[in-house]
């Protein structure tokens, strides 16, 4: 069963959200990049800006900022916290 279907993804956060990590969908290289930073289960993420394209957003996770392209962000599911 893929539970990703109930679960937003980080991409659809908008600024100021706290955002409960709960599935990093993404495979390969990048994947370990991302659970080396932080993107782990139940990790908390804020959101931060977007750059002035929309494309890519700024991302607090574990005290870095770290920016990830729309197509990375849509693969780490979870819940919104707050804005």
């Amino acid at each position: 069963m893929d539970e990703t279907k109930y679960f937003q993804n980080l991409h659809q956060a908008t600024i100021g959200d706290k955002f409960l990590v709960k599935k990093v969908a993404i495979r390969g290289e990048l994947k370990r990049r991302l659970l080396d930073l932080g993107f782990v289960q139940n990790s908390i993420i804020e959101v931060l800006k977007t750059s002035p394209l929309g494309d890519p957003t700024s991302y607090r996770v574990a005290g870095t900022v770290i920016a990830l392209r729309k197509e990375e962000s849509q693969l780490i599911y979870g819940e919104v916290l707050s804005s």
